[in-house]
């Protein structure tokens, strides 16, 4: 197979030098992405273009997801001699395409090809033209593809648009701020776009369950659109912190101090690995410590630049670009722990009082805890490590009782035969009324607000698990226990 791949025009604007330092990057990046995935393949660059010779069917996919490209095509390719050979290799390769079929032919010369696009073009259609309905130039059926390259041909009929951007690595280095919800992975998505190798920076205030959710985002943003780099996830247990501020600091101001504290690690961590720059997934007005005035007072506890890529968004654009970038699942079933939120939170809090309430707190044991962080290799990170997926089962055990964490109208919906219904948020209060003599079995909509409670009630001393995948997961099992997956 050849893909010929386009370059993203951020790259062919540059000057001379710049764009063959670009290139050389989006080279090393193809050449990864084809290893990584396991497809092999040369990868032959030139000015205009860079052409793939692989067998691995599923190339395409993967290298449009590598920042730079501009779009591809899976192509044929032919020498030629002159204008008559193109055209009849064109004939040969396009009649069953454009058979009974509306049709247009676009050519172009790429490189130092010297040809005339329009008679080739004239010549072609000619030659195609018994085979087909008719021409069409403005909405074809089909168009036949001709790129005429060096004594060369390229013949195709489709182009898969990649997503463009600078090749990853070429923007030095950050690190993104990730709490497995949906702004964060889409934040960093955006900058790794704009050419920036990233790190990621996990403040865990949830325990296993929430770390698991985190790390799973990270995963997918560094194994399907960080090509040429190797991403790691520092994990920081802000929980002893996060104790401190709930019984020394005002609770309208938890929100503000709460988020100058991530920033203050992100700087102490950025200090020590060579990162120039924190990311995060914040954007204007969406919660109260996202307030312009609060984001200025809160960027003010650290020197280091804090790039936002999601300021202008709204929300239901970022949930909608995480389909995208392939974490929306993930997201949806993360509870926001980092909405540590009071009833009335200060959205205009003067800067003086921002620091008389910060210094309540003991910051000297940030440095503790940045020291003592966990460093995870997401492209190498064994999952059986993690503790929360040794909580989590595929089927109920005889004589398990079985909870449906989720809210009651969800409940009334559609449960599982036997479930007892306690909302996530009243298990804590409601956890004696269930037994400690046998296994207990949480389930909810995609399985991670479960396993929230399987660890609050482990804690408790029960014997308690998650059913992995939530309620789809759930249905499927009835249905092939029971022959029935109706409650």
């Amino acid at each position: 197979m050849l893909v010929l791949i386009r370059l993203s025009g951020e790259v062919t604007t540059k000057s001379k030098r710049t764009r063959r330092r670009f290139t050389e990057r989006l080279v090393e990046n193809l050449r990864d992405a084809l290893a990584r995935e396991g497809l092999g393949g040369e990868v032959e660059p030139h000015w205009d273009r860079i052409y793939i010779h692989t067998e691995g069917t599923g190339a395409p996919e993967v290298l449009r997801r590598v920042f730079g490209v501009r779009s591809l095509s899976v192509a044929t390719q032919r020498s030629f001699r002159d204008r008559g050979d193109i055209v009849r290799h064109g004939e040969e390769l396009f009649r069953d395409a454009v058979r009974g079929k509306k049709f247009a032919v676009r050519a172009r010369r790429v490189g130092n090809a010297v040809i005339s696009i329009k008679a080739l073009e004239r010549e072609l259609g000619a030659a195609l033209y018994p085979y087909a309905a008719g021409v069409d130039l403005e909405e074809p059926e089909v168009t036949a593809y001709v790129e005429v390259h060096d004594g060369r041909a390229c013949f195709f009929t489709e182009r898969l648009e990649g997503y463009g951007g600078l090749p990853v690595g070429v923007e030095g280095r950050a690190l993104a701020l990730i709490s497995g919800g949906f702004d964060s992975a889409v934040a960093a998505w955006y900058l790794l776009k704009r050419g920036v190798e990233l790190d990621y920076l996990f403040l865990n205030l949830g325990g296993c369950a929430h770390e698991y959710g985190a790390l799973s985002c990270a995963k997918v943003l560094a194994e399907r659109w960080s090509y040429g780099t190797r991403p790691v996830t520092h994990v920081v247990d802000l929980r002893p912190v996060l104790e401190a501020l709930h019984h020394v600091v005002k609770p309208n101001y938890w929100n503000l101090i709460l988020r100058r504290l991530f920033y203050r690690i992100g700087e102490l961590v950025a200090e020590r690995e060579g990162h120039e720059a924190l990311v995060t997934g914040e954007a204007v007005g969406q919660v109260s410590s996202q307030t312009l005035h609060n984001l200025v007072v809160a960027s003010e506890a650290v020197r280091i630049p804090i790039l936002r890529p999601l300021l202008g968004f709204d929300k239901e654009e970022i949930v909608r670009h995480s389909r995208v970038v392939g974490t929306h699942e993930i997201s949806k079933g993360v509870k926001e722990y980092c909405a540590v939120v009071p009833k009335h939170p200060v959205t205009r809090a003067p800067l003086p009082r921002v620091r008389a309430e910060e210094e309540k707190l003991p910051l000297d044991l940030l440095e503790r805890l940045v020291a003592e962080r966990r460093v995870v290799d997401l492209l190498h990170l064994d999952e059986a490590e993690l503790d929360v997926l040794q909580w989590q089962v595929d089927e109920i055990p005889e004589g398990a009782a079985v909870v449906d964490v989720r809210e009651p109208g969800d409940y009334e919906i559609w449960h599982c035969p036997g479930a007892i219904n306690i909302p996530l948020a009243e298990l804590p209060a409601r956890a004696t009324e269930l037994p400690k003599d046998g296994p207990i079995i949480l389930y909810c909509p995609i399985g991670y607000q479960s396993l929230d409670g399987v660890e609050l009630l482990r804690r408790l001393g029960y014997e308690a698990y998650s059913f992995r995948g939530g309620v789809p997961a759930l249905r499927r099992y009835l249905a092939r226990t029971s022959g029935s997956s109706s409650g």
